[in-house]
């Protein structure tokens, strides 16, 4: 939307709330600036049919009626009853929720939404104090598509964006009808039907290369009403996982730890790692490299004992940490 129509919307929503009376077109045309640009009256009454249009799409309750029977014409307001919204009441460290929700993206789009609903919550009397800290300062940071995909998913329309596989440079076009972006193990993924494969599929959002491009008219695409995002991402009942696993590895998880790690894994034996009794187990893993970040934020008390790949992985994993505490 140019902002000299958002303007003009602005002062329309302006000026249908501050009357009781209902005003007709004419009136309109003449007290709310934008409208006097128009170059006729057909020009205006299209203008004004639009405007009208695009308040009633926002959910803004526009009237029409007359305000005697011997008006000759109709007219437009916006009821205060129906417009303004009921008082919002937040606790304490609801308000504290609210102010390290606007610190948490770290995306322009995201970040831009945060701060106008802090405004509003401001206007409507909450006392937000952004200042106010937390033992953890937590920073999400949405990928370049993260935005187009989101914006796909609420108009449910059809996206095509170029993938890169894991471990390889490798770029193939996808067509996908997006269900869903979700957040799993600090990553980003899409959800949806694969229109390549034929089949639901989940997408990391850091392997899309290039713009995402939309494809066909809104509203071609419907979510399945029992699909859970977050379970298919996490490949439970083995939804949203490719047929065959990039690879099974083994690991030494010391005693009673690592039970995030522990729910993926079969226990297949025992050993003793540096004087720590532990568990051997297996598991399979569809991402590698997701793995080994995973596996690397137990620190010692997983180690990988197979594939030398993954081990590898890990280790360059915690050097980085290392060398990073001694700067």
């Amino acid at each position: 939307m140019s902002t000299a129509r958002a303007e003009r919307l602005v002062n329309l929503v302006l000026a249908l709330l501050s009357t009781r009376q209902y005003l007709a077109a004419d009136r309109v045309r003449t007290i709310v600036p934008g409208y006097v640009d128009a170059t006729s009256d057909e020009a205006f009454a299209r203008m004004f049919e639009r405007d009208k249009a695009e308040l009633r799409e926002l959910g803004i309750p526009l009237e029409t009626g007359r305000n005697s029977v011997f008006d000759p014409v109709e007219g437009y307001r916006i009821a205060r009853r129906d417009y303004e919204l009921g008082a919002i009441e937040l606790a304490p460290d609801e308000a504290a929720a609210v102010a390290l929700a606007v610190r948490l993206w770290d995306s322009p789009e995201l970040t831009g939404q945060a701060q106008k609903a802090l405004v509003k919550l401001r206007a409507a009397g909450v006392d937000v104090d952004e200042s106010a800290t937390t033992p953890v300062e937590p920073r999400v940071h949405a990928e370049p598509s993260f935005a187009p995909l989101l914006a796909a998913v609420q108009l449910g329309r059809v996206v095509r964006f170029d993938y890169r596989r894991s471990h390889s440079p490798e770029r193939r076009a996808r067509t996908v009808e997006p269900w869903g972006v979700v957040s799993w193990r600090a990553r980003w993924y899409l959800v949806g039907h694969d229109r390549d494969r034929g089949a639901p599929r989940c997408f990391r959002l850091s392997r899309i290369t290039g713009p995402v491009r939309p494809v066909g008219p809104s509203g071609a695409v419907t979510r399945p009403p029992d699909v859970n995002l977050i379970e298919f991402v996490a490949g439970a009942g083995g939804a949203g996982r490719d047929p065959v696993p990039a690879m099974r590895a083994r690991l030494w998880l010391a005693e009673g730890r690592a039970a995030g790690i522990r729910r993926q894994a079969t226990v297949v034996g025992r050993r003793t790692v540096a004087d720590v009794d532990g568990d051997v187990v297996e598991l399979d893993l569809w991402v590698p490299e997701s793995a080994a970040d995973w596996i690397a934020a137990h620190g010692p008390d997983a180690l990988v004992l197979e594939p030398d790949v993954l081990a590898k992985a890990v280790a360059d994993r915690w050097e980085r940490v290392a060398q990073e505490v001694s700067l």
